[in-house]
């Protein structure tokens, strides 16, 4: 029975790291199949990192949080805090995978700068529901809490620079 438990936690955590990776990579693919040669065609501030940081980026950020995920839903079932919780990290799971379609796939950089806030917003909210039920899964999200700062600042600078620049519309 234990080994069934250790078995079935395992699969938990893989599941929970597979799902922001797994939709992330397909968001990714589907929305940025020019992305290098746009990010590479856009005025950026001097703050921008080189594309090639933004896969090993989220990367290393989808498997945190699918593993804070897998923290949070070990704890203690207590229903305003799971529903708070769930509710938040699959609302920024979704603005996060809008966010390169708005950005790259229909080049509505300002759009894209609407949804990073709110994103930001859900992020940050996702930590604090976190936090509250498994300090663990709270700590693993504050590298993605601070990652998208940084992402609302470079989206609206790459967005203020660019504005009326044709940058490659597809």
């Amino acid at each position: 029975m234990k080994l069934l438990m250790v078995h079935n936690n395992k699969w938990k955590l893989v599941t929970s790291i597979a799902i922001p990776l797994i939709g992330g990579t397909i968001a990714g693919t589907l929305a940025t199949k020019s992305a290098k040669a746009k990010y590479q065609n856009l005025q950026t501030p001097s703050f921008a990192p080189p594309s090639w940081v933004f896969p090993v980026a989220w990367t290393s950020l989808y498997t945190l949080m699918g593993v804070a995920k897998h923290q949070f839903d070990k704890q203690p079932k207590t229903s305003n805090l799971q529903t708070g919780g769930n509710a938040t990290y699959t609302t920024q799971l979704g603005l996060n995978f809008l966010w390169s379609f708005l950005f790259f796939r229909w080049n509505l950089r300002g759009t894209a700068l609407v949804d990073a806030s709110l994103l930001w917003t859900a992020v940050t909210l996702n930590t604090y529901y976190f936090y509250r039920g498994s300090k663990l899964a709270g700590s693993l999200m504050i590298p993605y809490t601070g990652w998208t700062t940084y992402a609302v600042a470079l989206n609206y600078a790459t967005w203020k620079m660019n504005r009326g620049r044709h940058t490659g519309h597809s």
